[in-house]
C-alpha cells in the first residue's frame, strides 16, 4: 500500500471498547472481543498496528471489507467518518445536491432540504463514529504508559520515543473528533483516558468543549513530529495548528469569544512551514494525491486494501458518473449516473470572464439546465469534474469502484484564505468597523491562489476588491466539495434567515428563507433540528 498500513486487527481487538460509547443510542458493536490482550502486544510491530488501527476509523467502517461496519443499527456508509463530515457539510449547502436522496441514504432527503429532525440517522452516524475514535484513542493511550511499556520489557530507548510520537498522535486525533462534535453538535461527552471503561462521561458543551480541546492541543503540541518530518499518513505539529486555527476562526461562533490574532498566528505556523502549493490544482483531488506538497492531512483511500464507501468514493463516482458516458475514461470509475449536481448559486460564483480560464471551474454543463425542478432527475443541473481516480500523470485507479483518492482534510490554501478572513475581521474590529480590505499580506496569499488557478496573474484582485462578501465566494471556488461550506455560511451570517438564499434551502426549489429565529441545535446555528433530544441524554 503507498500510504501507512491500516490494520484491520486493532478493529476487532477494541470492539469491545466502543460498547460503552454506543448503547444508549442502540448503535452497538458486532463483537464482543476482549480489550486489547497481551498477547497482541508480545507480536511484532505492535504498538504500531495498534496506532494504525486508531488512524484506521477515520477510513474504515468494519472489519470485512465495503458494506462491514463495527456498529449495527446504522447502514456502514452512513457512519463513515469522512462521508458523514462531507454529508453534514456540504449537502445543507448551496453547493451539491444528491439525487438518489429517496431510496439512498437515509436521512440524506431532510438534511439537503434543511428540514431534519433530531433522529437523522446521519447525526446519529457522525456522533458514534467520532465516539468510537474517541474510545479507540483513550484506549490507546491506557495501554502505552510508561508502567505498561515497562511491565511488557519495552526498555529499548528508540521504541520507547516512537511509541511516544504514536501516544501524541493519538491524542490529537482525539482532539480532531471533538473538534467535529462541537462544530457540528456543539456539544459532546467528555471521556479521557484517565475514565474507567464504561464510564459515562459528563456532557460538555460550546466554551467548555472549545476550552478543552485547545488545551489538549497546547498540551501536545510539543511532543508532536516537526511539521513536514513524519511518515506518509501520520500527522505532525501542522496537523494541532490546523485545529487550533480552525477553532479560532470560529471562535466567536462557538464561544461568543473572537480569536482572530491566535488564528492568524496559527495559520502563519502552517505557512511558514514549508508547505508548497501544489502547481496544478486538480492534483490535489487526484489518486496519488498523498504525494502533494500542499497537503497537510488527508484521510487515506487505497482501492484495494481500505475499501469502502467513503466521501472520496462517494464523490469520484457520483460527481460525472456513468450520466456523462465517459467516467470510466475521464475519472477511473464506473460511476453512479449523476447521483450528485450542482446547485445553482454555486455554478454562479464562477460568473464573470475573469473565471473562463480558472482550473477551479470544472463545471460541465453538456447541454443540461442548471435549475434543479426535480431533484430525483438526474439529468437536471450542472455537474462537477474536480475530483478523479485517476494519477496525476493519467494512471487509472486499482479499483474502478473504491478509489485512491485521499480526502485533504487540511491543505495549505485553506490557511491561507483563513489568514485572510481573521486579518480582515481583526482589522475591522480593532477600527470599530464589522469589516475591512485585506492587507497586502492577505492580498497576496488570496492572488497566489488565482495566479496558480489560472496560471498567470491576469485575474488577480485589488485591496479593494476583498471584502468579507468576497471571501466567502472565493473560499467556494477554491475550497468546494472540501467539506467547509457550512461552516463558512454559519461564520459569514448565511445559513439561516434571508441573507443568502439557495435552490431547495428550506425545502422549496427556488430557496426560501429559513427563519432566523428557528430552533438551533444546540448553542448556535450549526445545525437546524425540530427535535433536539438526539444528544442531550445519551449517556456517552
Amino acid at each position: 500500500m503507498k500510504k501507512i498500513k491500516l490494520n484491520l486487527f486493532m478493529f476487532l481487538s477494541l470492539l469491545a471498547v466502543t460498547q460503552s460509547c454506543t448503547n444508549d443510542l442502540n448503535v452497538v458493536p458486532q463483537d464482543d472481543d476482549d480489550f486489547l490482550s497481551e498477547d497482541f502486544f508480545a507480536q511484532p510491530n505492535a504498538y504500531k498496528r495498534a496506532v494504525a488501527g486508531v488512524y484506521g476509523n477515520l477510513s474504515l467502517t468494519g472489519t470485512t471489507g465495503p458494506g462491514s461496519s463495527l456498529l449495527q443499527g446504522i447502514d456502514p456508509g452512513t457512519s463513515q467518518y469522512t462521508r458523514c463530515v462531507w454529508y453534514l457539510q456540504e449537502l445543507p449547502t448551496d453547493e451539491v445536491i444528491w439525487s438518489y436522496e429517496g431510496s439512498g441514504d437515509p436521512g440524506v432527503r431532510e438534511i439537503q432540504r434543511n428540514i431534519w429532525s433530531g433522529e437523522n440517522p446521519i447525526f446519529l452516524g457522525m456522533y458514534s463514529r467520532a465516539m468510537v475514535q474517541v474510545a479507540l484513542s483513550n484506549e490507546f493511550i491506557r495501554q502505552t504508559t510508561p508502567e505498561k511499556l515497562s511491565a511488557r520489557g519495552v526498555t529499548n530507548a528508540a521504541e520507547i520515543a516512537e511509541i511516544g510520537y504514536y501516544r501524541a498522535e493519538v491524542k490529537a486525533l482525539k482532539c480532531l473528533a471533538y473538534y467535529h462534535l462541537l462544530d457540528l453538535f456543539g456539544k459532546a461527552t467528555l471521556v479521557t483516558e484517565n475514565d474507567p471503561i464504561n464510564f459515562r462521561g459528563q456532557q460538555i458543551e460550546g466554551a467548555a468543549l472549545f476550552s478543552y480541546i485547545e488545551s489538549e492541543l497546547l498540551a501536545v503540541l510539543p511532543s508532536l513530529k516537526d511539521a513536514r518530518t513524519n511518515e506518509s499518513g501520520r500527522l505532525d505539529k501542522a496537523f494541532a495548528w490546523a485545529i487550533l486555527s480552525k477553532l479560532y476562526l470560529n471562535s466567536e461562533v462557538y464561544t461568543g469569544t473572537p480569536r482572530y490574532t491566535d488564528c492568524m498566528t496559527m495559520c502563519s505556523n502552517i505557512i511558514g512551514a514549508g508547505y508548497q502549493l501544489k502547481l496544478n490544482y486538480l492534483d490535489n483531488f487526484k489518486a496519488d494525491n498523498n504525494t502533494s506538497s500542499e497537503l497537510i492531512f488527508a484521510i487515506q483511500s487505497d482501492g484495494v486494501k481500505t475499501q469502502n464507501y467513503g466521501a472520496t468514493t462517494v464523490m469520484c463516482n457520483g460527481q460525472v458518473g456513468s450520466i456523462e458516458g465517459n467516467g470510466q475514461n475521464l475519472y477511473g470509475v464506473g460511476g453512479w449516473g449523476g447521483a450528485l449536481r450542482l446547485r445553482k448559486q454555486f455554478v454562479q460564483k464562477f460568473d464573470g470572464s475573469e473565471y473562463d480560464f480558472d482550473s477551479r471551474k470544472t463545471i460541465i454543463s453538456a447541454g443540461r439546465p442548471i435549475d434543479i425542478a426535480n431533484v430525483a432527475i438526474q439529468a437536471q443541473g450542472y455537474v462537477l469534474g474536480k475530483w478523479s481516480n485517476r494519477t496525476s500523470t493519467g494512471l487509472p485507479g486499482q479499483n474502478s469502484t473504491f478509489v485512491d483518492t485521499d480526502f485533504p482534510l487540511f491543505r495549505l490554501a485553506d490557511f491561507y484564505l483563513i489568514y485572510a478572513e481573521a486579518q480582515m475581521r481583526q482589522d475591522g474590529a480593532s477600527n470599530g468597523n464589522s469589516t475591512a480590505n485585506a492587507d497586502g499580506t492577505s492580498l497576496g496569499y488570496i492572488n497566489a491562489l488565482r495566479e496558480r488557478a489560472n496560471d498567470g496573474n491576469f485575474a488577480n484582485v485589488t485591496t479593494g476588491q476583498v471584502t468579507l462578501n468576497f471571501l466567502i465566494d472565493e473560499r467556494a471556488r477554491e475550497l468546494h466539495w472540501e467539506g467547509h461550506r457550512r461552516q463558512d455560511l454559519i461564520r459569514f451570517g448565511k445559513f439561516t434567515g434571508g441573507n443568502y438564499v439557495w435552490a431547495w434551502k428550506g425545502n422549496a426549489t427556488n430557496g426560501v428563507s429559513i427563519p432566523a429565529n428557528l430552533k438551533v441545535y444546540p448553542l448556535h446555528p450549526n445545525t437546524i433540528l425540530a427535535n433536539p433530544n438526539l444528544i442531550q441524554n445519551s449517556g456517552y
